[in-house]
């Protein structure tokens, strides 16, 4: 799926993106709020200044990301995929969960 068509979806009431592949998609600036994205394929996508609170990545595959400003406040990214993404300023440390994610440097964290 690409990003206009999440885009255009999102502001259309949908919410539902679970197990979505979303590979090196250009969301960058985006209000995803609230949005359901467990199980998704974010490899290599362009997250940046991304409005995820009360997003729902568990699961979701960020490897190589670009999460550089994004609101992560209140998401859910248990077991989510975060190696080698970029979360420079990240609002990382207000996530609900990060309990067994793989984060950037490759640590699980428990």
């Amino acid at each position: 799926m690409r990003g206009r068509e999440v885009i255009k979806r999102y502001k259309a009431g949908e919410r539902d993106f679970s197990r979505v592949s979303m590979h090196a998609v250009d969301l960058e600036g985006v209000d995803l709020q609230g949005a359901d994205l467990s199980w998704v394929l974010l490899r290599r996508s362009n997250l940046r200044e991304t409005n995820l609170e009360g997003v729902n990545l568990m699961g979701g595959d960020l490897l190589g990301a670009d999460l550089h400003e994004a609101n992560l406040k209140e998401a859910d990214l248990r077991g989510a995929n975060l190696y080698d993404a970029n979360v420079t300023t990240a609002q990382l440390a207000q996530a609900a969960s990060i309990k067994g994610a793989i984060m950037p440097d490759g640590t699980r964290h428990e």
